[in-house]
């Protein structure tokens, strides 16, 4: 099996959705509390190649790709930033943009894949802001969480939902025309790390939280999650569900494990 090993610690992996060989690879010196960063861009095949290397002062905490032009990436880093970075130009032409706005880390980033036209990022200062790649500054900011703000994830289906997830123990639901949240889960007891929408079901909604556990959501009854996924050991970093069953989520913890589950049967933990 081909191995490509980073100089720092890898904090996000997203596959280029234009092409199924290509992937990106978010890295932070020392697990991201101190130094650098590093985003790789990488080919695959029998030997994975670095098409392209990218350095920050601070560590890349996410990234995605435009939905609408294969050679862009934004990534999320800690000093606040968010940079967009074009692989048609050579590095010294890298980033093509740098949006700093938020007054602390950047945690999380996403793009819209509905409209495809505009992004979102997360910020430990609390705020979740909308931006459009084109534009210098944000479209707009939303300040309702009453603390840091680890993740956001548009609504597969609806070009204008969004969900947010939070520290303060809540996961809110979005719609950017509207001036305010518009549902507020209180899903966990505990900081909530991450949240991802069902691909097949646009109102189903995991989260995942320090409490160890992955929740299962339907917005259209939330006072009781649809189910509750525990085995990991310590807190629950990221989840995401399958693109290619509605059922399946993946989990990564810091207990430095991978689990894949199936939400919909009784022994839901099916791989770890």
């Amino acid at each position: 099996m081909p191995v490509f090993k980073t100089s720092f610690n890898g904090y996000s992996v997203k596959f280029s959705p234009f092409y199924e060989n290509q992937l990106a690879v978010a890295t932070a010196q020392n697990f991201g509390i101190l130094g650098n960063g590093r985003l790789h861009v990488l080919q695959l095949g029998p030997v994975i190649t670095e098409r392209a290397a990218f350095d920050t002062a601070e560590g890349v905490y996410d990234l995605c790709w435009s939905e609408s032009h294969d050679s862009l990436i934004v990534a999320a880093v800690a000093d606040g930033s968010l940079k967009i970075y074009d692989l048609s130009l050579p590095p010294a032409s890298n980033p093509i943009r740098s949006l700093h706005e938020h007054a602390r880390e950047c945690h999380g980033v996403d793009f819209n894949t509905v409209r495809k036209d505009s992004f979102l990022s997360a910020s430990w200062d609390d705020t979740v802001k909308l931006w459009t790649v084109d534009r210098p500054a944000s479209v707009k900011t939303f300040k309702e969480h009453a603390y840091c703000v680890y993740s956001a994830a548009w609504n597969p289906r609806h070009a204008d939902v969004f969900a947010s997830a939070s520290g303060d123990c809540t996961t809110r639901i979005w719609d950017v025309r509207e001036p305010g949240s518009t549902m507020i889960l209180p899903a966990h007891e505990f900081e909530i790390l991450a949240c991802d929408w069902n691909k097949y079901d646009d109102c189903i909604i995991a989260t995942a939280s320090v409490d160890k556990s992955i929740k299962v959501w339907d917005v259209r009854n939330y006072r009781v999650p649809v189910a509750v996924l525990n085995g990991h050991g310590y807190a629950v970093r990221k989840v995401k569900f399958s693109p290619h069953r509605g059922s399946v989520i993946a989990s990564c913890s810091y207990d430095m494990t991978m689990c894949l589950w199936d939400y919909m049967v009784e022994d839901a933990l099916i791989g770890r």
